[in-house]
Formats: C-alpha cells, sequence, structure tokens
C-alpha cells in the first residue's frame, strides 16, 4: 500500500536533485567565464548554452545515428568513450597533480595546505599521514591509472581472462587461440 506514491516521490525528489546539481555545475562555468573574461551574465550564459549543446551531440547521436560506431569493441558506445576518457584518462593524472601540488614544494606546499585545510572550527588535518600523501597515494593513483588502460587494452591485443571451471574467479589472463 502506498507504493505509487512512494515511487512518484522518489522520482520526484531525484528529479529535483539531479536538476539542482546541474543548475550549480553550470554556474561554476558560466561564473568562470564572466570572471576570466570579462562577459555578462547573459552573454556567458548564451556562449556557454550553445557549447554545451554542441558538446553532448555525439553522446545523443551515438545511441541512434552513430550507433554503428563502437570505439572501444562490439557492445560499445561513444558514451562509453567518453567516459573511459574522463574516467581513466584525466580524472588520475589530475589527482595526482593536484596531490602533488597541495603536498610538496613543487607546488603550493605542505605548510601552505595545512593552514588552509585548518583554517575554521573543528577537525584539524592530520599532519602525519604526509608520508602516505607524498610516497603510497602518488603510487596508487598510477596503479590506478595504469590498470584502466590494461582492463581496455586487454582485448585489443587478444587477451581474455581466463577462469577456473565452474568458477567466476579470474586466474590470470591468458591469450586467445
Amino acid at each position: 500500500p502506498g507504493g505509487r506514491l512512494w515511487g512518484t516521490l522518489f522520482f520526484v525528489f531525484m528529479s529535483f536533485a539531479a536538476l539542482t546539481t546541474v543548475i550549480s555545475v553550470v554556474e561554476n562555468i558560466i561564473s568562470y567565464s564572466m570572471d576570466v573574461w570579462g562577459w555578462s551574465r547573459r552573454k556567458s550564459t548564451l556562449v556557454n548554452g550553445a557549447a554545451m549543446a554542441l558538446l553532448v551531440l555525439p553522446c545523443i547521436l551515438g545511441f541512434n545515428v552513430w550507433s554503428a560506431f563502437q570505439p572501444l569493441g562490439p557492445g560499445t558506445g561513444i558514451l562509453d568513450l567518453e567516459d573511459f576518457l574522463i574516467s581513466n584518462t584525466m580524472l588520475p593524472p589530475g589527482a595526482l597533480i593536484f596531490l602533488l601540488f597541495c603536498c610538496t614544494r613543487y607546488g603550493w606546499g605542505w605548510k601552505n595546505f595545512l593552514a588552509e585545510a585548518d583554517m575554521g572550527e573543528g577537525l584539524k588535518f592530520p599532519r602525519m599521514i604526509r608520508p602516505w600523501l607524498i610516497y603510497v597515494l602518488p603510487v596508487l593513483i598510477v596503479l590506478l591509472f595504469v590498470m584502466g588502460y590494461v582492463e581496455k587494452l586487454r582485448p585489443v591485443f587478444g587477451y581474455q581472462h581466463q577462469k577456473f571451471p565452474g568458477s567466476e574467479t579470474v586466474v590470470f589472463p591468458s591469450r586467445r587461440e
């Protein structure tokens, strides 16, 4: 009882959450162009709206007119390519650059980072994790970056997962024959 009501409310609230998230992201883009190039809000909104409309076309067309284009192998589409480029190609190096910028002397520096992170009231940033941030985390990020490419390029070079008979556990990659 009441399932339709709760289901309807769930999707209404999810729609509002999605809409407010998009508005906050687009507002950052608009305010950036206003600050950097001195554009009015109207011009910034029009230019960025047109740019976004053009940039989403490949994703939209990838589900119909361009559906035959399968950039990462059978069953993939343009959205899969865009997801791979962002998630595997841009995010890990960006995280690594941000991490090294905040924690080393070649960027902002550890002391400046701590001063900024510890502003205000509440918990302070733990100083003892600096070795983790400088030595361990960069290695993990590089491994994440490499493994993202290994997973996507494995079929290109003819490798597939080999499994124990009757098991879903991957043992090691083997060459297709």
